[in-house]
């Protein structure tokens, strides 16, 4: 007897949702039916809110350099989709391990800036510094995070 199992839902947060590379992620998450997402956002009026579906997709409004903001959106999810950027990253990637430590989620995903320690070679590394120009010039300090 061959019993389809129905797959068992994963709740993603999805940090910093407006973002270009967080749009893709999201459509490739939504392919998968049993995903629901938490999209976190500062200003929402940077979703095109035609293309939400509210059986799947929630909006909460937030700042991801405030660890109680980032609690509040992460409750209950299974994993935590992080594309955060900006001067103050260091502060966001604190306030995002705290309130996943304060809500116990223990799977993270960070997407973050290609080149900031101009580790990409040759042509494609030129371009990437003529496009993201000061940005990168910043040189944030990055780190990784362990969560357990």
């Amino acid at each position: 007897m061959n019993l389809m199992r129905r797959r068992q839902m994963t709740k993603v947060a999805v940090l910093s949702a407006s973002g270009q590379i967080a749009k893709l992620a999201e459509e490739l998450l939504l392919e998968d039916d049993s995903n629901q997402l938490v999209l976190f956002l500062r200003h929402p009026n940077k979703l095109d809110k035609s293309k939400i579906d509210e059986k799947c997709e929630k909006i909460v409004i937030g700042d991801a350099s405030r660890s109680d903001e980032v609690a509040n959106a992460i409750k209950g999810v299974d994993i935590v989709y992080a594309n955060l950027a900006g001067g103050n990253i260091e502060e966001q990637a604190k306030a995002v391990v705290k309130a996943m430590d304060d809500e116990n989620v223990k799977r993270l995903i960070w997407i973050s800036s290609l080149g900031v320690y101009d580790e990409v070679p040759e042509k494609f590394g030129e371009w990437n510094k003529n496009i993201l120009g000061s940005y990168l010039m910043t040189k944030i300090p990055l780190k990784i995070f362990v969560i357990m």
